[in-house]
C-alpha cells in the first residue's frame, strides 16, 4: 500500500491511499461473506458459499463497495496509529477508482491536532509576579457585618414606609414581561431600583397600593428601556423594621463554630485570606497562559472552535432556561440577535480558549502528566458528597460529563503546578 499525507491549512491532512489489487482481494471474501451470511444456496450451509456465487446472487459492485469500506477502514486506523496523527473529527473519504483488478485509491481529509512548537514556559511563567494579598479591617468589618444582617430579625411596622425601612413588595408593568408579577425584598434607600422607583414607596403603608411612572436613564443597560416612561402597579405587602443583633461574643457563639468575637474576626481573616489568595493565583495563571499564548503561533483548527462555540452556545440556553427562568427565544428577542449571530459573536473568545486548552495539553503532554480513575472518582464523589440527595444527582447530573470535566480540572491543575516550579 502507498499513502501520501500532505498538511493542508486549518490543521488539515489529505492523505491519498492506493492499495494494490492483491491486498485488496482478501476483503471482497471478507465482505461477500458478511452480505452473504442470510443467503440460502442448495448444498451450501448458510454463509458458507462461495463468493462467486454471493457475487452472481448479489452483484459485483455491491460487493466491491462493501469491500473498499472495509480496506478504507483498516488502511486509513492502521496508518493513523503508525503515524501516530491526533485526529480531532471522522474523516472525509473520497472513492477516486474502484474497479476489479486495478489498484483501489481513495484520498481522505481529516482535521488533526497542530504541532506546537513550545517555548521556554517555566521561564515565562517565572517572569509573572505573584501578587502579596493584604487584607484590611474595612474587609472584615463587612463581612461580619454582612453576618449581621443575615441574623437579622423583622418587625412588622404599622406606620408608612421611609428610608431604612425594610420592605416586601409585589410589583408589575405593562412594558415588561407582559405584565407579569415580580416579587421582591430590599431596603429603603439603598438604590436597588431605577432612580425614582423607591421615592414613590416613602409614605406607603402595608397593603397600599400605588401606580406611578419611572422614567429609566438613557445609559440603562436594557436599551429597549433606555429614556423610557414605564408605568408600575406596586403593592406593598409589608413594612418592616429590621432589628440587628449586638456584635459581641454572645452573637460571635450562637454561630456554633466560634468561642468569642475575636476569634470570629480571626476566621473572617483567615477566610478572606484563602479567597484572595485563590484568586490571585487564579490571575496568575491566566497571565502566565496568555503569556505563553502570544509568544506562540500555529493554526487552530476551525472544529474545535467549531466545537467550543456550540459548548458556549449550549451553556448559554442552560443559564438562561434555569438561571433567569425564560426561553431561549424570549432571550434572543431581547438582545436582538439570531443564535447564528450569537454564535458568531463567540468566535474570538472561543478560539482563544482552545489555543490555550491546547497549550495545556500540549505542555502536560511533554511533562508526561496522565490523570488516574482514581483521582477523578475522588473528584466527583466530593462533587456528589455536597449535592442536595442522590436521587436528585441521579436526574439533574450528567457523570460522563462530570467526569470529563474534573478530568480536565485535575490535568491542567498538575500542569500549572509545573509551571509554578521555581526555575
Amino acid at each position: 500500500m502507498k499513502a501520501l499525507i500532505k498538511k493542508l491549512p486549518n490543521s488539515k491532512v489529505e492523505i491519498l491511499f492506493e492499495v494494490p489489487w492483491q491486498e485488496f482481494q482478501p476483503f471482497l471474501d471478507e465482505a461477500a461473506q458478511t452480505l452473504g451470511k442470510n443467503l440460502k444456496f442448495k448444498g451450501f450451509r448458510q454463509g458458507k458459499a462461495p463468493r462467486e456465487m454471493i457475487e452472481k446472487e448479489m452483484g459485483e459492485e455491491k460487493i466491491l463497495a462493501a469491500a473498499a469500506e472495509l480496506v478504507i477502514k483498516n488502511k486509513y486506523s492502521r496508518l493513523v496509529f503508525e503515524k501516530k496523527l491526533e485526529v480531532i473529527d471522522a474523516p472525509q473519504v473520497e472513492i477516486l477508482k474502484l474497479a476489479r483488478g486495478n489498484p483501489f485509491s481513495f484520498r481522505v481529509k481529516v482535521n488533526v491536532l497542530p504541532e506546537i512548537p513550545l517555548p521556554d514556559c517555566q521561564k515565562i511563567a517565572s517572569e509573572v509576579a505573584r501578587k502579596e494579598v493584604s487584607i484590611e479591617a474595612r474587609e472584615i468589618d463587612d463581612a461580619l457585618n454582612w453576618l449581621q444582617r443575615s441574623r437579622a430579625r423583622f418587625k412588622d411596622l404599622a406606620r408608612a414606609a421611609q428610608k431604612g425601612d425594610f420592605l416586601e413588595i409585589d410589583y408589575s408593568s405593562p412594558q415588561l414581561e407582559k405584565g407579569k408579577i415580580y416579587q421582591d425584598r430590599f431596603l429603603m434607600g439603598k438604590g436597588y431600583f431605577v432612580p425614582g422607583f423607591e421615592e414613590n414607596l416613602q409614605g406607603m403603608k402595608a397593603g397600599e397600593e400605588k401606580e406611578f411612572t419611572v422614567r429609566f436613564p438613557k445609559d440603562y443597560f436594557n436599551q429597549e428601556l433606555a429614556s423610557k416612561n414605564i408605568n408600575f402597579k406596586v403593592k406593598v405587602k409589608k413594612v418592616q423594621q429590621m432589628e440587628l443583633p449586638q456584635l459581641n461574643d454572645n452573637f460571635a457563639r450562637s454561630l456554633g463554630e466560634f468561642d468569642s468575637l475575636g476569634d470570629l474576626r480571626k476566621k473572617l481573616k483567615e477566610g478572606i485570606k484563602r479567597e484572595k489568595t485563590i484568586k490571585e493565583t487564579q490571575r496568575r495563571r491566566t497571565e502566565i497562559l496568555e503569556r505563553i499564548s502570544e509568544a506562540l503561533k500555529f493554526e487552530i483548527p476551525q472544529a474545535l472552535v467549531d466545537l467550543e462555540k456550540d459548548r458556549m452556545v449550549d451553556d448559554l440556553k442552560r443559564e438562561v432556561t434555569q438561571g433567569l427562568k425564560t426561553s431561549f427565544e424570549d432571550y434572543l428577542k431581547k438582545i436582538q440577535k439570531t443564535e447564528k449571530e450569537l454564535r458568531n459573536s463567540f468566535s474570538g473568545e472561543a478560539q482563544k480558549k482552545v489555543k490555550e486548552l491546547l497549550i495545556l495539553r500540549e505542555i502536560g503532554k511533554k511533562e508526561e502528566i496522565s490523570v488516574s480513575e482514581e483521582e477523578i472518582k475522588t473528584a466527583v464523589n466530593g462533587f456528589l458528597k455536597n449535592y442536595p440527595g442522590p436521587e436528585k444527582a441521579k436526574k439533574e447530573i450528567d457523570l460522563d460529563r462530570l467526569k470529563e470535566y474534573y478530568k480536565g480540572v485535575i490535568y491542567n491543575e498538575k500542569v500549572f503546578q509545573i509551571l509554578e516550579k521555581p526555575k
